[in-house]
């Protein structure tokens, strides 16, 4: 009996003593919380001047975009998307606030700081050549030197989409164009990015003038010829700031800076924008981008194609360093142009949408859009409801987690709810655009243009007429009030521009000028 419960005994503690560890060890198990869910990278790659037409995929036989036109294979491509301008700056506005840019007065073009003052015979040179398109240098109510005193650019009062991300513990950078202030107080790094690397105003040169292996196309006939064959003032290359000597072609150099960027930030969650100034003149081509159209035999048309070529080749180095690093999955890319493509170069068209930049036909303000998000965003999928850029701020925050501030109206909107449901509703119902006399309003399938300049004014049915061809006005006066009632409404709830325009610039569409204020 002694020996049976002497053997027991230890058994018994033996069985409590693992029971205790086993149950020790199962609670500290649950009570350990898991480790937190990363929050995704945003990155937002944004061409210059790239129209409806110029992807492969959007119907262009000849230009080779495979990297741009695989993002629709991986994400969804949005067939009916708009910009919040016809001119890149206040089109950037508008993107990196999700907000109307009118709404705080940013309505026409930053203009370009040189570094220099034009020289009388530069003026008399730019006002024939305006004068030569029936543009002109417009008369102000104040004087050279007030207009240089008002403040230009992208106000303190705005809470940019990088201040927004930096806020909430992202890195933030810009590695390109910026376009949205060109002074003092308006630099990227006073508006929420931690890095710049690119250029402040709206062009700049893609390589020295005759770089080997780079082929140099001057556009005489172009309004901004003569801002874009310099690197000085603000369209010298900056490293936060500092002037860098830069003689990389340009697109590669910034797919460079971007891939570097990524590799460093890899362990932790960043905001990159992507800014690249290609397709937008001067046009300066890589010569093996060039020679791969020996077909085209307009030298223009060639240049450009190269030059979309080299930005589709960097687009897709950037989304391979993101798949050999594992970020491919943690990462949204959203793709969108700034405005239609500059049909005054001469190298496109937008067909078969009517007109193009410094127009609110739609050539000048449908682009082309790409979301990619693995498991979130479908893939291969082609949305047809319309969109605007300003949708980039208001989807970006939701994907990342952040709330959007209370104390201002948002114009755009989160785009996943519409792309991962089946409802047919749009995430937008009306549309404006306005850039002083130039207007326009898409109201379902309606859109009103509107030119106080030249005294026109056209009613489409852009379902049934995609060239904007038919002015239905006067079948449909009911229709025509409704949508001038809706617009004036929209305008009086926005802001007098900061600052007014300079020049008009006529546009001829279809043997006829229609002027735009820049």
């Amino acid at each position: 009996m002694t020996s049976f419960i002497t053997f027991k005994t230890p058994l018994l503690l033996l069985t409590i003593v693992v029971g205790f560890i086993t149950a020790s060890a199962t609670r500290n198990l649950s009570d350990k919380k898991p480790a937190p869910k990363r929050r995704p990278n945003v990155i937002v790659i944004l061409a210059d001047d790239l129209g409806y037409s110029d992807l492969h995929a959007f119907g262009n036989e000849v230009i080779k975009t495979p990297n741009i036109d695989a993002l629709g294979n991986d994400g969804t491509r949005f067939t009916y998307a708009f910009s919040t301008a016809a001119i890149c700056s206040p089109s950037r506005a508008g993107i990196m606030t999700g907000r109307y840019q009118q709404r705080f007065g940013f309505e026409y073009l930053v203009p370009q700081d040189a570094g220099v003052k034009l020289s009388p015979e530069q003026q008399q040179s730019l006002a024939a050549r305006l004068k030569s398109r029936n543009s002109t240098i417009e008369k102000l109510d104040i004087t050279d030197e007030e207009f240089d005193k008002l403040p230009k650019g992208l106000p303190a009062t705005e809470i940019s989409l990088a201040q927004l991300f930096h806020n909430n513990g992202y890195k933030t950078a810009i590695i390109g164009k910026w376009h949205l202030g060109e002074k003092e107080g308006f630099y990227p790094q006073q508006r929420g990015f931690d890095y710049h690397f690119g250029f402040y105003s709206g062009l700049t040169m893609y390589a020295p003038e005759k770089t080997p292996g780079v082929v140099d196309w001057h556009l005489p006939w172009a309004m901004s010829e003569l801002a874009a064959w310099h690197r000085n003032g603000s369209n010298r290359i900056v490293r936060n700031n500092i002037e860098v000597k830069e003689k990389q072609y340009l697109t590669d150099k910034l797919a460079d800076e971007a891939i570097q960027y990524i590799t460093e930030n890899k362990d932790q969650p960043f905001l990159l924008y992507l800014p690249f100034n290609a397709p937008h003149d001067p046009f300066q081509a890589k010569q093996e981008d060039f020679d791969l159209y020996p077909n085209v035999k307009d030298t223009t048309k060639r240049v450009y194609y190269g030059m979309i070529t080299a930005l589709d080749r960097a687009v897709g180095r950037i989304r391979q360093q993101l798949k050999q690093l594992n970020l491919d999955e943690e990462t949204i890319i959203f793709f969108t142009s700034d405005n239609g493509g500059a049909t005054y170069t001469r190298a496109t068209d937008n067909k078969p949408l009517k007109g193009g930049k410094l127009s609110d036909f739609d050539g000048g303000i449908r682009i082309p859009f790409y979301v990619v998000y693995p498991g979130k965003v479908p893939a291969g999928k082609q949305y047809q409801q319309a969109v605007s850029n300003l949708d980039i701020y208001s989807t970006a925050v939701a994907v990342a987690g952040i709330p959007l501030p209370k104390d201002r109206v948002y114009d755009g909107v989160n785009l996943l709810p519409f792309l991962q449901s089946k409802q047919t509703k749009t995430p937008h119902e009306v549309l404006y655009w306005r850039s002083g006399y130039s207007k326009a309003i898409l109201k379902g399938d309606f859109k009103l243009y509107v030119n106080e300049r030249n005294h026109k004014e056209f009613l489409y049915n852009v379902k049934d007429d995609l060239s904007e061809k038919k002015d239905i006005a006067a079948l449909n006066p009911q229709k025509l009030q409704e949508l001038k009632a809706d617009l004036a409404k929209w305008e009086g709830q926005v802001k007098k521009p900061v600052w007014p325009s300079r020049y008009s610039y006529s546009l001829e569409i279809d043997g006829e000028y229609y002027p735009f204020p820049i």
